[in-house]
């Protein structure tokens, strides 16, 4: 092979290394791009078995692996290829609330966030009572913690069918509400400091009917109270 055979020979190699490079950049870009489009849950902040006895492992793992994660999987599908996609989800939920034909975006996207802050509502070893500010906002709030918990439980236990329980920041006091299904505090305006999930599955498994030893459980075991004084910020 002559030397001119031999330059042409090394040029085409490069040119066709450097199309490949230009094909995989292209490429990794497409993925990257559909990547802002898909929503999922945020990671769990504890191995799934860490809230036994009062929620099992296999509890959790059907609540986030089907039920969680679903409501991400949905909300991807219905974003996809829309002017809203990449949206945060707080955006979504906000643009959302109350229109009759953006429901299903509603639903996946609230239930997406609800999700995400009910496993945070909670950490192994939790219960116990609040302290500092929290505590404080507690008092002038509802009169005393005890008035708080017990108010807490009787909205959680008494919400009729599936829906949540919260504690929230409302202008400067403290509320606690129930909302049905999806439906979400950050919707009105209101602040989230904690949240318990009512729907049955979050806790048939372990304690079939008996939503009140779920509540009282989950308040005496559970809660998260440093991530709601977390929630409080400056405010």
């Amino acid at each position: 092979m002559d030397t001119t055979t031999n330059i042409i020979a090394s040029r085409t190699t490069v040119f066709l290394f450097s199309s490949l490079l230009v094909i995989s950049a292209l490429h990794s870009h497409s993925i990257a791009a559909d990547d802002t489009t898909s929503y999922k849950p945020a990671p769990l902040p504890y191995a799934e078995n860490a809230l036994e006895p009062v929620i099992s492992a296999k509890t959790v793992n059907f609540h986030y692996e089907k039920h969680h994660k679903t409501y991400a999987d949905k909300l991807s599908d219905l974003l996809k290829g829309t002017d809203l996609a990449g949206k945060k989800v707080e955006e979504l939920i906000k643009l959302s609330a109350g229109q009759a034909d953006k429901t299903a975006l509603f639903n996946n996207a609230a239930q997406l966030w609800n999700h995400d802050f009910f496993w945070t509502s909670m950490k192994p070893n939790g219960g116990g009572v609040p302290t500092g500010k929290l505590a404080n906002m507690i008092k002038e709030s509802f009169g005393s913690f005890d008035e708080c918990k017990k108010q807490f439980a009787d909205t959680a236990v008494s919400q009729f069918g599936s829906g949540w329980a919260w504690l929230v920041l409302e202008g400067k006091s403290l509320k606690i509400i129930k909302t049905s299904n999806a439906d979400t505090p950050i919707a009105h305006g209101q602040k989230p400091l904690l949240c318990i999930d009512v729907w049955e599955h979050a806790y048939y498994l372990d304690h079939q009917n008996r939503r009140k030893d779920f509540v009282s459980a989950f308040l005496d075991k559970l809660v998260n109270w440093d991530f709601a004084s977390s929630q409080l910020g400056n405010k």
